[in-house]
């Protein structure tokens, strides 16, 4: 008796291109393990030199940058008020006695 292929089970093609499906799949895991980039924010668009364009890891607009690092301050100001700690904006910074140029007496070398 010749020998038949099974006729139910999956053809040359179909077994090829789930191999190679099965292949793909790995590359891509390996390459985002690699960059270690996330896949909510591959999803939305980030790439190993690019940051997401939104979400929580998306950088700050310069706006909103200045305005976080402003409430950061009035923070550590409410948490210096509450220690105790109180910044003087009355009096001038003194400086040490730092002689001027021209009230030198030394001698100049030529």
């Amino acid at each position: 008796m010749p020998s038949v292929k099974n006729p139910n089970g999956p053809s040359k093609n179909r077994l090829a291109n789930r191999a190679l499906g099965a292949k793909m799949e790995r590359r891509k895991k390996s390459e985002a393990n690699r960059n270690k980039i996330a896949k909510t924010d591959a999803m939305r668009g980030a790439r190993p030199g690019l940051a997401p364009t939104s979400g929580p890891n998306a950088p700050l607009s310069k706006k909103k940058a200045k305005k976080v690092e402003k409430r950061i301050a009035h923070a550590l100001r409410r948490k210096m008020a509450a220690e105790g700690e109180v910044v003087m904006q009355d009096v001038e910074e003194v400086e040490k006695d730092k002689p001027e140029e021209g009230d030198m007496e030394t001698e100049k070398i030529e």
